[in-house]
């Protein structure tokens, strides 16, 4: 299965923006101006963590 990636709502218009995509069993992040680059795996739990983390900052 191909993901589909969707930019994030908090991407800014300056370029830093980040994509995710969510696989089968994990969550995907990669950068925006770097398709073709490295991408971060999160399994669901790693994810929600990582999200609700940002959230509190």
């Amino acid at each position: 299965m191909k993901p589909t990636w969707r930019k994030s709502s908090k991407s800014q218009s300056n370029g830093q923006c980040v994509e995710v995509a969510d696989l089968r069993d994990a969550v995907a992040v990669r950068d925006s101006k770097d398709k073709a680059g490295p991408v971060l795996a999160f399994d669901p739990r790693g994810w929600r963590t990582f999200v609700d983390s940002l959230k509190s900052n």
